[in-house]
C-alpha cells in the first residue's frame, strides 16, 4: 500500500491548506493537550482554590484547599465519505480532476460543515450569555458594545477574544463607522478589528443556532434545523472552547489497488467534537435575530 500512503501525504497539505484558508472556527483552536480516554472520551483538567482570609501573627495563614478534577467530555461526531474517480476521467485531465474533486469537496461539504456545527453547539451552550435583537447601522456598534460590556463585568480576559460578525450585516458594520477618505488611491471600509476585538465574518449558512447533519442513507452533509434562529454576532473568548480532532485522515487507493473498479477511491473520515468549558461559558456571548 506505498502508493496510498504517498499520496495520501502529497494531498494532505493541500487539504490542510483549504481547512485553514477557508474555515472560520479555526481561530479559536488552540494548542491544548487533552488526555484520551478509550475511544471518544475527553478528559480535562479543572482546578479551583479559595479565596484569602486574614493572616494571624499567632496562628499563621488561614487554611485553604485546592481542588482537581477530570471534567469528562465525548466526542458525538463521527462523518465520512469515499468519492471514486474513474481512472480514464483523471488520466485525460492530467491528473487534475483528482485534486480538483478532492478539493471541491473539502472546501464545500466539510469546512463549513465543521463551522456550523461548531457555532450551532455554542450557541446552545448551558451557561452562555444570549440575547436577541433586530440590528441596525444605528444600533449595530451599542450591541456590539453592550456584548463587551458584559464580558468585562463576566471578568473574561479582553486579550484574545474574537467578534465573529454574520456576513449579511458586514454592510450595516461598515455604515456604522464615519470614515474621512483624502486622495488615497486605495479605500477599504471592511472592518476588520473593534475595540481590540478581531472581526471575523461568518457566511450566513453557517451562523445558526442549530442544525441537522443527514445520515448519508436519506440524505448528506447538513441542513439548516427547523426551530434554528439566525446569529447576528458572537463574541468568543477562545480560552472558553475546545476544538478537538481525533480523526481526519484521507485514505487514498490507485486504480490499481482498488479491487471494485477501475477508478480512484478517495475515502475521508473526521471524528471531531467542540465543548464548551462549564465554569467558563460566559466566555461566549450570542447575538440571535429576532
Amino acid at each position: 500500500m506505498a502508493n496510498s500512503i504517498t499520496l495520501a501525504e502529497k494531498f494532505l497539505p493541500v487539504i490542510d491548506d483549504i481547512y485553514k484558508n477557508q474555515s472560520v472556527t479555526q481561530i479559536l483552536d488552540n494548542d491544548t493537550q487533552v488526555n484520551f480516554v478509550g475511544a471518544n472520551k475527553v478528559q480535562v483538567l479543572k482546578t479551583s482554590t479559595t479565596g484569602l482570609g486574614d493572616y494571624s501573627r499567632a496562628d499563621g495563614y488561614p487554611k485553604g484547599d485546592v481542588t482537581a478534577t477530570w471534567e469528562t467530555m465525548t466526542l458525538s461526531v463521527e462523518r465520512g465519505k469515499e468519492l471514486s474517480i474513474d481512472r480514464m476521467d483523471n488520466e485525460e485531465t492530467l491528473g487534475m480532476a483528482f485534486g480538483a474533486v478532492t478539493g471541491s469537496f473539502m472546501r464545500e461539504w466539510v469546512v463549513p460543515e465543521i463551522d456550523v456545527y461548531r457555532f450551532a453547539k455554542y450557541a446552545g451552550a448551558d451557561g452562555i450569555t444570549k440575547v436577541s435583537g433586530t440590528l441596525t447601522a444605528e444600533n449595530i456598534l451599542s450591541a456590539i458594545d453592550e456584548a463587551k460590556k458584559q464580558m468585562d463585568a463576566d471578568e473574561i480576559p479582553e486579550e484574545g477574544r474574537i467578534l465573529f460578525v454574520n456576513s449579511d450585516l458586514q454592510l450595516l458594520l461598515n455604515q456604522s463607522v464615519s470614515r474621512c477618505y483624502g486622495s488615497d488611491a486605495a479605500v477599504n471600509t471592511i472592518m476588520g478589528t473593534y475595540n481590540g476585538m478581531q472581526v471575523v465574518y461568518v457566511p450566513s449558512s453557517r451562523f445558526i443556532t442549530k442544525v441537522d447533519l443527514a445520515d448519508g442513507a436519506t440524505g448528506t452533509g447538513f441542513a439548516r434545523a427547523e426551530d434554528a434562529e439566525d446569529i447576528n454576532f458572537m463574541l468568543v473568548y477562545p480560552g472558553s472552547v475546545l476544538q478537538v480532532q481525533k480523526f481526519a485522515m484521507p485514505k487514498i487507493f490507485t486504480p490499481d489497488e482498488n479491487q471494485d473498479k477501475d477508478m480512484w477511491k478517495f475515502q475521508f473520515r473526521l471524528y471531531h467534537d467542540c465543548f464548551v468549558y462549564e465554569n467558563k461559558a460566559k466566555g461566549i456571548y450570542v447575538n440571535t435575530a429576532e
